[in-house]
């Protein structure tokens, strides 16, 4: 049972993660929430908006972000970060705390594949990605992406920026609508659900992934619900990490 549990959440959550690179849905194996009420198509120019959204992530790297998880009994993650999209090559810290307080923390390393953990080296001082560098190989633990929502979120953090943007026209056919408006950080963003496959756009269900987007296309916010979990995942963006340039080591030497 354990087993079949792992696998339903391995396929849900890739799933997610292939929608993001598949403007016209078409995903067939995919976790779909309940219509939400006020939620309407989107026009032109928000379709145009979310199509730009991933291409402004793209052009801000090396970005800041902050993820945060919601493991279960109480337990949640948080990982300060730097993507680089041209790479995709991510570095960072995390912390994991629980009702007693703080369980673990580190650094992280992330890509495409997979990632590594480690223990920050005595005495290290500056950025993450900066003690990143010193950490030896046999510091590494290296994995690749398994089914818990950490991996999840660090998988989809790293595929979210596009080298070009989104086709409007594809997009909109897909089915992502328009749910509200909040206010971040003193700027207005439409909150849009993601794409769709075309067989949950005909009930008006919703995507697992939701968007924070500006007037501008910026990216702000991606929340990712997953299978058997209340609370979503979180992606906060915060624009360009000036200075910030992720070293080569730890790929050469933690795989």
């Amino acid at each position: 049972m354990a087993t079949q549990k792992k696998n339903r959440r391995r396929y849900a959550v890739a799933a997610v993660l292939a929608a993001v690179l598949t403007a016209a849905g078409g995903v067939t194996a995919w976790r779909v929430a309940a219509h939400q009420d006020g939620a309407r198509p989107l026009s032109t120019e928000e379709a145009s908006r979310l199509a730009l959204s991933r291409f402004t992530l793209y052009g801000a790297s090396p970005a800041a972000v902050d993820l945060t998880v919601q493991e279960g009994g109480g337990t949640a993650v948080e990982v300060h970060g730097v993507i680089d999209y041209r790479t995709r090559h991510a570095a960072g810290s995390y912390r994991v705390t629980g009702p007693g307080g703080v369980l673990d923390e580190g650094l992280v390393i992330w890509d495409a594949g997979g990632l590594g953990l480690a223990k920050t080296p005595a005495g290290a001082t500056g950025q993450p990605w900066e003690q990143a560098e010193h950490v030896p190989r046999t510091g590494w633990t290296s994995r690749p992406y398994g089914t818990d929502p950490l991996d999840a979120g660090l998988d989809l953090a790293v595929q979210l920026g596009a080298d070009r943007p989104d086709n409007p026209l594809l997009l909109a056919q897909a089915g992502p609508r328009r749910l509200g408006r909040d206010r971040i950080d003193g700027r207005d963003h439409d909150r849009i659900s993601g794409p769709r496959p075309r067989e949950a756009a005909a009930n008006g269900d919703t995507s697992p992934l939701t968007y924070w987007i500006d007037a501008e296309g910026g990216l702000r916010r991606v929340t990712m619900r997953m299978p058997g979990l209340g609370t979503p995942a979180t992606l906060d963006f915060h624009g360009p990490s000036a200075g910030a340039k992720l070293p080569e080591a730890p790929w050469a030497t933690a795989g």
